[in-house]
C-alpha cells in the first residue's frame, strides 16, 4: 500500500556554482521570530513503486551513495546495486530520519529522494515493504542547502544562502511531503540549527564573512539563550541528555539545561569542525585542528569532549582521517576510519584505542573537499567503508571487526548514507 504525496516546490533561483560551493563543509536578512508556512504548489503523486511494492518477511536497509553524476541504492546487506540515478553535478545526501527518506543537496534546494522500503502498522502486525527508489520531484527551496539535522523526532534543514531555517515532524514524511515551519537565522551564512524537545530551536549566529556564537528562541520566536563566544562556529552534535556541542576554533560550546559553556582547546587555536554524538554517550568525538594557516591540515589527534564534566580529552591515533572518517557505534563508542585503512575503535570515556581493523590499503585525503575519499557510515551493528579508488565499498561488523562482505561498485562512491526500512 503506497500513500500520495505532495510537492513542495518554489522558484529555482539558486545556481549550481552556488550548490557546488555549499560552504566549504569540508574546511573549516532581518530576523524572522514568527513561525511561517511555506508556500508551495500541490500535485498528486505517489511514492517509489507504488505498483510494484512487494512485501517482505523483516524490514530492508538500504544504502544510498553518490558519484559523480548520479545517486546508487545498495541493497545494504549484500550490497547489490538496485538502483541507478542519474543526477549531474555534486550531490550530498542526508537521511531525512524517517528510515525511508534522504534529502539530496540540489541547485533549487533539498530535494527528496525515496529510498524505497518502509514499514506500515497493520493493527497488531508491522508489515515491511520493497519498491524501486525513486528521486521525487518535491524540493524544499533554499538558497544553498546546507546542513541536515535529525534530533527528537524532528528534521531541520539550513539554507546558508538565505538563511532559511526548514523544520519538519519527521514522521509526517509517512504520509508524504510535509509543509515545514520556517524561522530564518539573523543573517544568510553556514550554519546549522536544531529543533529541542522543549520546541525551542539553537541555531548559529554569523554573516558570510565571519561566524561567532548561537542563539536559542522558543517556539513564539523569543530569545532565551545567546553565545558569541564561538568564532568558525561549525556543525553540531547531540550528546546523551540532549548536550548540544557545536565545533570553534578554540574549542566547543555546548548548550544544555537553558545555559551555554564553554570548553576550551588544548591549544590557542584547536579547531573542531566536525563532530559525532551518540544518545548513548555523554561525550562526543570531534576532529581536531591546530593549523589555521593550513591549505589542508591532516590531523592525526582527535578530541573527545565530555559534555557532563565539560572536558576535553585529544586522542594521538598515529594516521590522519578526514572529515567523512568519524562515526559512533550502537553502544556510543568512537569510530575513526585511518589513512592507514584501520577503523579505530575508541573507548570515549578513557580515550583508549580498544581496537584496530584493517579494512582498506592506505591512502591520503585529497585538497579538493569535494573530490572522493574513504568514508565510514554506521548503521547499526555494520559500518560501511568506500574505497573509491578501488570502486569497493565493505561491510564491517562492528563485534568482531571481520570484513563480512566486499562488492566492487560500477562507480567510484563519494557520500554514504542509508536507511533501516
Amino acid at each position: 500500500m503506497m500513500r500520495p504525496h505532495r510537492t513542495v516546490i518554489g522558484s529555482a533561483s539558486a545556481a549550481l556554482a552556488a550548490t557546488l560551493l555549499l560552504a566549504g563543509c569540508g574546511t573549516g536578512g532581518e530576523e524572522t521570530d514568527d513561525l511561517n508556512r511555506a508556500g508551495h504548489d500541490e500535485h498528486s503523486g505517489e511514492k517509489a513503486g507504488a505498483e510494484d511494492a512487494e512485501e517482505l518477511d523483516a524490514p530492508a536497509p538500504r544504502l544510498v551513495t553518490t558519484y559523480d553524476g548520479g545517486i546508487m541504492t545498495l541493497d545494504a546487506t549484500t550490497l547489490e546495486v538496485i538502483d541507478d540515478t542519474k543526477l549531474e553535478g555534486f550531490n550530498r545526501v542526508n537521511p531525512v530520519g524517517d528510515s525511508r527518506h534522504v534529502m539530496v543537496s540540489v541547485a533549487e534546494g533539498f530535494r527528496l529522494f525515496d529510498a524505497g522500503v518502509w514499514t506500515e502498522e497493520h493493527g497488531d502486525h508491522t508489515h515491511s515493504y520493497a519498491a524501486a527508489p525513486a528521486l521525487t520531484d518535491t524540493v524544499y527551496e533554499t538558497d544553498t542547502p546546507g546542513h541536515v539535522v535529525r534530533h527528537g523526532g524532528t528534521t531541520v534543514l539550513f539554507g546558508d544562502g538565505d538563511g532559511k531555517i526548514q523544520t519538519f515532524d519527521t514522521d509526517a514524511f509517512a504520509e508524504g511531503a510535509p509543509d515545514p515551519q520556517v524561522i530564518e537565522a539573523e543573517e544568510p551564512h553556514h550554519g546549522v540549527a536544531v529543533r529541542l524537545e522543549d520546541g525551542s530551536t539553537l541555531h548559529t549566529i554569523g554573516t558570510e564573512e565571519e561566524r561567532s556564537g548561537a542563539k536559542v528562541v522558543d517556539a513564539e520566536g523569543k530569545e532565551t539563550a545567546r553565545s558569541e563566544d564561538c568564532p568558525g562556529i561549525h556543525g553540531e552534535a547531540a550528546a546523551q541528555n540532549e548536550a548540544i556541542a557545536l565545533g570553534c576554533e578554540d574549542g566547543i560550546l555546548l548548550y544544555k539545561d537553558g545555559e551555554f559553556s564553554k570548553v576550551d582547546a588544548k591549544d590557542d587555536y584547536g579547531r573542531i569542525g566536525n563532530q559525532q554524538g551518540s544518545d548513548e554517550s555523554p561525550v562526543v568525538l570531534g576532529d581536531y585542528k591546530v593549523d589555521e594557516d593550513a591549505e589542508l591540515e591532516r590531523p592525526e589527534r582527535i578530541s573527545l569532549t565530555d559534555t557532563e564534566a565539560g572536558t576535553m580529552k585529544l586522542v594521538d591515533l598515529g594516521a590522519s582521517y578526514s572529515f567523512r572518517s568519524l562515526g559512533r557505534g550502537p553502544d556510543g563508542e568512537a569510530l575513526v576510519l585511518g589513512t592507514d585503512g584501520k577503523l579505530r575503535v575508541i573507548d570515549p570515556k578513557s580515550g583508549d584505542i580498544d581496537e584496530e581493523y584493517p579494512v582498506i590499503d592506505d591512502w591520503k585525503e585529497p585538497v579538493d573537499w569535494q573530490q572522493a575519499r574513504p568514508t565510514l557510515f554506521v548503521q547499526g551493528e555494520k559500518a560501511y567503508v568506500s574505497d573509491p579508488e578501488k570502486s569497493e565499498i565493505h561491510i564491517v561488523d562492528l563485534g568482531t571487526g571481520k570484513v563480512e562482505k566486499t562488492a566492487e561498485l560500477p562507480h567510484a562512491t563519494d557520500e554514504v548514507t542509508g536507511v533501516t526500512g
